[in-house]
């Protein structure tokens, strides 16, 4: 019987359930017929590395889209909970390898930079999935942190996500899948935002809302902008657009939120996406912020997620100095092959 319907599917009670002692489970057989599963864009794999070792903590995955920014998170995370490397080692980026993605652990947090667009994302969401089945995590909790342009919100405001729509306003993604069309729920966890709201402060000089996403699969024309290399709509309708869009209760637009909240509801992980609005397309289509004050509003997604990451590992009671482990080599032999596999690998 084919998978392929061609319609949207959503988690059924019996599915949901499967998912109860909190380890993350895998919608592929094959993959226990593999004698190893190399996670080419993370330069890991499940018989060269102990995964389970290296990774069976994590509690929280964050991801955002630039190597950089989610090593300035990894930094900011360490001192917001407390994490300590061992005397004279520094935190490392495991998935160098790869020279695709960047990866680092501070304790219960992974934080790992996804790229520009909803393929890149698709890409590391498959990886990072399976890393997590692999490692046996309890429970993860994904969040995107990102930054996107805002509808009638201004430069700075921290937007958390309600649903995720499509190019069409469909709270789904659609996949290609043998050819045939396939949707998936982009369903993200509505009380992760609100507990997530709950932590904005009243004393941020910014405003934190909750509000619809719309997720488009370019910059320029799909998102309305009148400064891309093709242009064939005037400023009218596309001011027309944006109103529709605010009409509809969007509030933002960013390039990664349906493939994100599809791949994480399908795989039965809790998850949530965090941004800050660099402008209001509402005024305009570039952002002319300086470069202090855009470095500045970045930082404001990773507070209110630290905030929230603080508040799980107080009330577990881990609230305090961890020592980690950078990695565990299984097999030396096993451990070369990955590396030259993530290499080569185009």
């Amino acid at each position: 019987m084919s998978l392929l319907t061609g319609n949207s599917h959503s988690l059924s009670e019996e599915e949901i359930d499967e998912y109860s002692d909190g380890t993350v489970k895998l919608r592929n057989s094959n993959i226990e017929l593999m004698d190893q599963d190399i996670l080419y864009h993370l330069a890991l794999g499940s018989e060269s590395h102990d995964l389970q070792e290296m990774f069976g903590e994590v509690k929280f995955v964050c991801m955002g889209g630039t190597p950089k920014r989610m090593e300035n998170f990894a930094h900011f995370i360490m001192d917001e909970i407390g994490y300590k490397l061992p005397a004279g080692t520094q935190l490392q980026d495991i998935s160098a390898y790869s020279y695709r993605y960047s990866m680092y652990k501070v304790g219960p947090v992974l934080c790992v930079s996804h790229g520009m667009g909803t393929p890149s994302v698709s890409i590391l969401m498959h990886e990072m999935i399976k890393l997590m089945y692999h490692a046996k995590c309890m429970d993860p909790i994904f969040i995107r942190i990102g930054t996107c342009g805002g509808i009638g919100v201004e430069g700075g405001t921290v937007i958390i996500t309600e649903d995720a729509l499509d190019g069409q306003l469909r709270n789904s993604h659609e996949f290609t899948i043998l050819g045939e069309t396939v949707h998936r729920p982009a369903k993200l966890d509505k009380k992760l935002a609100r507990e997530l709201k709950s932590l904005a402060s009243s004393d941020d000089p910014y405003d934190t809302i909750i509000g619809k996403t719309l997720c488009t699969n370019d910059f320029y024309e799909g998102q309305g902008r009148l400064d891309g290399a093709f242009c064939e709509f005037s400023e009218s309708d596309k001011m027309t657009y944006l109103e529709k869009l605010r009409d509809h209760g969007v509030v933002n637009i960013e390039m990664e939120s349906t493939i994100f909240a599809a791949l994480t509801h399908h795989a039965g992980i809790k998850a949530a996406v965090v941004c800050v609005a660099l402008l209001n397309r509402l005024n305009g289509d570039q952002v002319n912020a300086p470069k202090e004050v855009m470095h500045e509003w970045q930082q404001r997604p990773q507070i209110l997620v630290s905030r929230y990451i603080r508040k799980v590992l107080a009330q577990h009671g881990q609230l305090k100095s961890l020592f980690g482990h950078q990695g565990s080599i299984k097999s030396p032999r096993r451990f070369k092959l990955v590396q030259q596999e993530s290499q080569a690998h185009e």
